[in-house]
C-alpha cells in the first residue's frame, strides 16, 4: 500500500507542475503580443529640429548657414564696476559718445552693476581698447566669455 500512495503522490506532483509551467507559457505568450505606439508631439518639434539641422556646427562655435557665427566665446572691456545704477549708465552714456558703432552691456549682479564694452574675438582687439580707455574710466579689465555676433551690413554694393 505503501507503494501505490508514493505512486499516487509522484503523479500528483507532476500533474501540479504541468498546470504551472502550462499557465506560465500561455502568460508569457501573450505578454509577446505586438501592438502600435501612437506619437504624439508638438509641432513646433519638427520646425527646431528643421533649424538645427541648418545649423553647422564648425570650430565649437554653431554658425548659420550664411556663414556667420551666432554665438561663440571672446573678450569685453569692462569699464564700470560699482554700486551706483547712476554711475553705471553714465559710464555708459559716456563710452557711447565716443563709440557709437560699439555694444556696451550693463549687467547686475547684487549688488553691483557691471557695464562691458563690445565683443572681440581676441585678446588683442580688446588690449587695442582697453590702451585707448585707460585715463577715461577708473578700472579697466578684459573679461572672457560669450560674445555676440559682429553686425551685419546690408548695404547694397
Amino acid at each position: 500500500m505503501k507503494k501505490a500512495s508514493i505512486h499516487k503522490a509522484i503523479f500528483s506532483g507532476m500533474i501540479g507542475c504541468l498546470f504551472f509551467i502550462a499557465m506560465f507559457v500561455a502568460t508569457t505568450a501573450r505578454a509577446q503580443t505586438r501592438g502600435t505606439v501612437d506619437l504624439v508631439k508638438d509641432p513646433r518639434i519638427d520646425t527646431l529640429a528643421a533649424r538645427r539641422a541648418s545649423l553647422k556646427v564648425a570650430g565649437g562655435h554653431a554658425t548659420v548657414a550664411g556663414g556667420y557665427s551666432t554665438t561663440g566665446y571672446g573678450y569685453r572691456v569692462q569699464i564700470y564696476n560699482g554700486t551706483s545704477r547712476k554711475e553705471a549708465y553714465d559710464a555708459q552714456a559716456r563710452f557711447n559718445n565716443e563709440h557709437q558703432s560699439m555694444r556696451t552691456y550693463i549687467s547686475y549682479a547684487e549688488p553691483n552693476y557691471k557695464v562691458r564694452a563690445g565683443d572681440f574675438r581676441t585678446r588683442l582687439e580688446a588690449e587695442k581698447l582697453l590702451q585707448e580707455l585707460k585715463g577715461k574710466f577708473a578700472s579697466l579689465f578684459i573679461i572672457p566669455g560669450k560674445i555676440n555676433p559682429p553686425k551685419i551690413s546690408t548695404g547694397n554694393d
